[in-house]
């Protein structure tokens, strides 16, 4: 295990009724309130309004709707703006990791001189950044939790990320009453996206951390668990609030640190999300297995045989090839019996742009360099054609 820092600071109100506690989370921060949210379903599931009854009269608020799933830099943009203008002091976040990220893009850059863009390139630009309050209403991300954001410039075809102590949310509000609407396929999509930040983190150069070998372990048994109750019952709190709790603890730090090294699938699937605009967890569910099949070999071997086994419930055999190939066999039969879409082309994507796409990841990421296996253009261009069928 590596040395490292563990900082996770965010206040957590977890359970029914929680929003109650809004104001108090939002006054120690000022009036001005921005609330920053994507489409509208928190209008149509009733938080909008109970928002708007608690905060009454009490706070001066201004809104900035419709976030992308993608978030854009140009939302981005609009809410340093209006943060600007009416001397916001607090941003509300309600949605998803989506809005979530948008509005650390908008609280930082509300103290950046130049375009907030600038930050994806260098994340050390962010120096000062407005509090962040979030109410989250789509386990998947884990951005209520953490000071990770992803904004998509789609001009340039780019999906990019940054990070910042500054940027993680003081206080999050996590009743999971406020994912009984997310449809079927945003449940999934966000199974696989917290499956996936769990992967990400397990599969590391890093030996000896077996500490967060096991909690991943556990979270990643736990979203198997759940997802096919919370599709099948979506109003079953018992499922929803395991997963909304999961999907924080899988990138707040606590299976990630003392393992350094890139992330493989993400820098991957962030270029199909860039070219394409698909949804991000799906694209992952895609991506991951393909993934495995193409860098199992003699080094990698014994831990998927443990993946196999410790996450997969596979009984244990000599051949730890075809243990660690049944593993992999039995991930992608998950994502399949979630309904997951598992090929590119059930998602729009052809072979057009597969060898642009891999050379791109390659540009963006340090995937030849600092991933659990090293890859080339080359390489991501075959597993993305792996993809197709």
């Amino acid at each position: 295990m590596e040395n490292f820092q563990f900082y996770a600071p965010t206040k957590v109100l977890f359970g029914r009724n929680q929003v109650e506690q809004l104001p108090e989370s939002l006054k120690a921060y000022g009036q001005n309130v921005l609330l920053v949210y994507g489409g509208g379903s928190i209008k149509k599931n009733g938080l909008y309004d109970k928002i708007q009854t608690l905060l009454g009269e009490d706070f001066n608020l201004f809104e900035l709707a419709g976030v992308e799933p993608n978030p854009r830099i140009e939302t981005v943009r609009k809410g340093v703006a209006m943060c600007r203008e009416h001397q916001i002091d607090v941003i509300l976040a309600v949605g998803g990791g989506s809005t979530i990220d948008c509005s650390k893009g908008i609280a930082a850059g509300t103290f950046y001189d130049g375009d907030p863009w600038d930050f994806t390139g260098d994340s050390s630009l962010v120096t000062e950044a407005l509090p962040i309050v979030t109410i989250l209403t789509l386990a998947a991300t884990g951005s209520e939790m953490n000071g990770g954001s992803v904004l998509s410039d789609m001009s340039k075809n780019e999906k990019l990320s940054f990070h910042s102590p500054l940027t993680i949310p003081k206080v999050s509000i996590l009743d999971p009453e406020n994912t009984y609407s997310v449809p079927a396929y945003q449940t999934m999509a966000g199974s696989s996206d917290i499956f996936s930040h769990l992967i990400e983190n397990y599969f590391s150069k890093a030996k000896g951390a077996e500490v967060q070998d096991r909690i991943a372990e556990g979270l990643m048994r736990t979203v198997m668990q759940y997802t096919p109750i919370a599709l099948e019952e979506p109003t079953n709190y018992e499922a929803r609030a395991n997963l909304m709790w999961a999907s924080s603890l899988a990138l707040n730090g606590l299976t990630g640190r003392g393992k350094s090294g890139a992330w493989t699938c993400h820098a991957i699937e962030h270029e199909l999300s860039a070219f394409y605009d698909i949804t991000h967890g799906i694209g992952l569910a895609i991506v991951t297995p393909r993934w495995m099949e193409y860098v199992l070999n003699e080094e990698t071997v014994d831990k998927f045989a443990m993946f196999a086994v410790n996450v997969m419930g596979l009984a244990v055999i000599n051949d730890k090839y075809a243990l660690a190939k049944a593993g992999i066999r039995e991930l992608k039969n998950m994502f399949t019996a979630w309904g997951v879409p598992m090929t590119l082309p059930e998602v729009g994507i052809d072979e057009e742009k597969l060898s642009l796409m891999a050379q791109k990841a390659i540009e963006h990421s340090a995937l030849s360099t600092s991933s659990y296996v090293t890859l080339t253009a080359e390489d991501v261009h075959q597993i993305l054609t792996n993809c197709l069928v």
